[in-house]
């Protein structure tokens, strides 16, 4: 062995040496001291195997939830959330198939959960509804506007927006974006011909805005609206002459 070192200048000589004893070391580590199940594949396989199978089930699977929910399930079918399952925005719901009384499923209500996927990301595809939630009815949960089940974003018919642009947009990140632009506005067919002759009508009353923001508003859309006494608030002017009805206020 040491006419074999000779051979080689003694830098490259120790150099060998050297690997050869960490060699022998690693070797050693592998051969000995590694444990045989961690170098086993077929048995860190096993081993996984029975660990998830151990783990509780939490998840119920989509077709479970349409054995009650069966009207929502239909509704979701054809939406544009059909490829999502219940569970993902209702979490896991295995508990509650086998206790429904008592265990709940979670309703997500707080604005950071739809913005998750709804979020402007440029990445996403085009025609994909994204939205700034900064921006975009910030004091609401977005299930009080849209049918988590069967979404659709609100539009604004093209023969008013084609004239109206401005104002769509403004709408269209307003608490009023659910409303009909002739919720408000009666438009006579005249209107798209002679558009400065004649005019769309406005609210005249009070009590127009008052269906939704008045104490006693009983309108079908007026559940979440901001209540004001009609009495009491701005009695000499009509809605409209404080409040711009496009992007009302978002305070409460």
């Amino acid at each position: 062995m040491g006419k074999f070192f000779e051979r080689f200048p003694d830098p490259l000589a120790r150099l060998i040496v050297v690997f050869l004893a960490m060699l022998v070391v690693g070797l050693f580590v592998v051969i000995v001291l590694i444990p045989k199940p961690m170098k086993d594949v077929q048995m860190q396989w096993a081993d996984a195997v029975k660990r998830e199978q151990a783990r509780p089930v939490k998840y119920a699977g989509f077709r479970s939830c349409g054995e009650c929910h069966d009207a929502l399930y239909e509704t979701k079918k054809t939406g544009y959330h059909r490829d999502l399952s219940c569970e993902t925005c209702h979490g896991p719901a295995k508990g509650h198939t086998e206790d429904p009384d008592n265990v709940k499923p979670v309703i997500p209500v707080e604005r950071a959960f739809c913005p998750q996927c709804h979020a402007y990301d440029p990445s996403r595809p085009r025609g994909f509804p994204m939205i700034n939630p900064v921006v975009h009815n910030p004091l609401k949960s977005c299930a009080s506007c849209h049918n988590p089940h069967d979404p659709k974003p609100p539009t604004t018919p093209r023969e008013c927006s084609a004239c109206h642009g401005e104002i769509a947009r403004t709408k269209a990140v307003s608490h009023h974006v659910q409303l009909e632009c002739t919720t408000c506005h009666k438009t006579p067919q005249q209107h798209k011909v002679s558009p400065r002759a004649v005019k769309p009508t406005k609210p005249q009353t009070r009590e127009f805005c008052g269906k939704c923001h008045g104490k006693e508003g009983k309108d079908r859309m007026a559940k979440n609206a901001p209540k004001i006494d009609l009495a009491e608030h701005g009695e000499k002017y009509v809605c409209w002459q404080c409040h711009y009805p496009h992007s009302p206020e978002v305070e409460q």
